[in-house]
């Protein structure tokens, strides 16, 4: 298991094209931990705009009464991808990853792939 510093430090050095990543809890939409970023990503206020994302898909799935978990989120810009992913493990429910990738250098699949391994170690 690996602390969240640890896990974010993974996710922009083993992730090829990351420019940041934070760990965010939606109920509050504060982020726990960030790395990256700069002055064209600013990850406090991404922390807190992809909560409201987060939270309006829960809230359709409600709606729609559908029984399924949400893996992840994709927002696919012109020069980025923005990767949500819902940590589920124990003691985590209520958290999730956000990345932001670079879209020319990242290899979305593996980026997805390597963002589940990190959540799958990472101790809340």
């Amino acid at each position: 298991m690996v602390n969240v510093e640890t896990a974010l430090k993974e996710a922009t050095t083993v992730i090829e094209g990351a420019l940041g990543a934070a760990l965010v809890d939606y109920g509050s939409g504060m982020a726990l931990g960030t790395i990256g970023g700069g002055k064209d990503l600013d990850l406090a206020v991404a922390a807190a705009g992809n909560t409201d994302v987060v939270r309006a898909k829960v809230r359709t799935m409600e709606l729609l009464g559908l029984k399924d978990e949400i893996e992840d989120i994709l927002i696919t810009l012109g020069s980025q991808y923005h990767l949500i992913r819902l940590m589920k493990g124990r003691g985590s429910v209520g958290f999730f990853l956000y990345l932001a990738l670079d879209k020319k250098r990242a290899n979305l699949a593996m980026a997805r792939h390597q963002l589940k391994k990190i959540e799958a170690e990472l101790e809340i």
